[in-house]
């Protein structure tokens, strides 16, 4: 998609802080490509804020300079508005989620069939037909558009995320001294329902007692959570990038998911962790899902899969990796 806009005048908007993985990587790539690029989008933490000054920002900017207009996250909250202020410029837009499925299905905040979930539908519908070009992050996701939500198949690419490599890196990482000398298996995440955080604790609780493991489980775990607590088991609530890097660089397994298995979004995205891991060539464990299967294969070395909702199988693909690493 990206050379049909080879050359071409492009305004890039987005709703997400600029920093976001996704932003700064289409940015850098839409800098690639055309011949001028101009970006709406604010660095407030503030979803609200951030939304509001996008807003007034495209409503006082003239479209008429730009050939194509590219809307990056969330373009349901920007399209369905001011497609009258893009009519004359082919409108490209990453569809990285379907409103209606993260909120009906993956956090259940409405159901299906409520006003609410049926709003949200339409509103995924309408900007997916408003769009000349639509990207996805998985081939599963893109299937997913054109059979439930009527995505013209033909308007569809796949463009995967890219981890930041100057951040993410193989380099070594000295151990801290609970993990010296143990096989050290590392999970973060932002402890989404899709992400299964409950299969990994499930795992560390089963192997708590194995003085040979040591767990480190970074993210927002929360107190009503089932928190199993051990010697071997360390949780970590928040890291900056570069700390959480190092912590990885240290590790000699990392857990990527998704794990859960009763959310069908779970098996359509591949975690963003993968692709860390992968830029920083350590071993992983994904679940056992056709998105992951796009990218890996357990033909390639320190990969393996896991079926999607059991701890108990997770602690026995970490304990096989263990074997196969102590064997090396």
């Amino acid at each position: 998609m990206f050379e049909e806009l080879k050359n071409k005048k492009v305004l890039f908007i987005t709703t997400k802080n600029l920093d976001y993985l996704r932003n700064t990587q289409e940015i850098r790539q839409l800098k690639e490509k055309t011949d001028f690029l101009s970006v709406i989008g604010t660095k407030d933490k503030s979803y609200p804020i951030r939304l509001l000054k996008v807003y007034w920002k495209i409503f006082t900017t003239s479209c008429k300079r730009y050939d194509a207009v590219f809307v990056g996250f969330a373009p349901q909250l920007v399209v369905p508005l001011f497609k009258w202020k893009f009519r004359k410029n082919k409108l490209y837009i990453d569809f990285f989620i379907s409103m209606y499925d993260t909120l009906a299905f993956d956090r259940k905040k409405f159901k299906p069939e409520s006003v609410f979930g049926k709003l949200l539908a339409w509103l995924d519908r309408k900007t997916l037909k408003a769009a000349d070009g639509i990207i996805a992050d998985t081939q599963a996701h893109a299937n997913y558009f054109s059979e439930e939500l009527g995505a013209d198949p033909h308007k569809i690419q796949v463009m995967y995320l890219e981890a930041d490599r100057s951040i993410y890196y193989p380099h070594k990482g000295e151990k801290p001294d609970p993990a010296k000398g143990k096989y050290t298996v590392l999970y973060f995440g932002s402890v989404l329902p899709l992400q299964g955080v409950d299969i990994v604790l499930e795992a560390a609780e089963l192997l708590k007692d194995r003085e040979d493991i040591c767990f480190y489980i970074i993210g927002p775990v929360g107190e009503k959570m089932k928190k199993p607590l051990g010697p071997n088991i360390h949780y970590i609530p928040w890291l900056s990038q570069d700390k959480l890097s190092d912590h990885i660089a240290f590790s000699d397994l990392c857990l990527a998911g998704h794990f859960n298995r009763e959310i069908n979004k779970a098996k359509r995205t591949i975690p963003g962790k993968a692709y860390i891991y992968r830029a920083m060539e350590k071993p992983m464990i994904l679940g056992e899902n056709p998105a992951n299967h796009e990218l890996y294969s357990e033909k390639e070395p320190g990969i393996s899969f896991v079926e999607m909702g059991s701890g108990k199988k997770l602690a026995e693909k970490i304990l096989e990796c263990k074997d196969e690493w102590s064997g090396q």
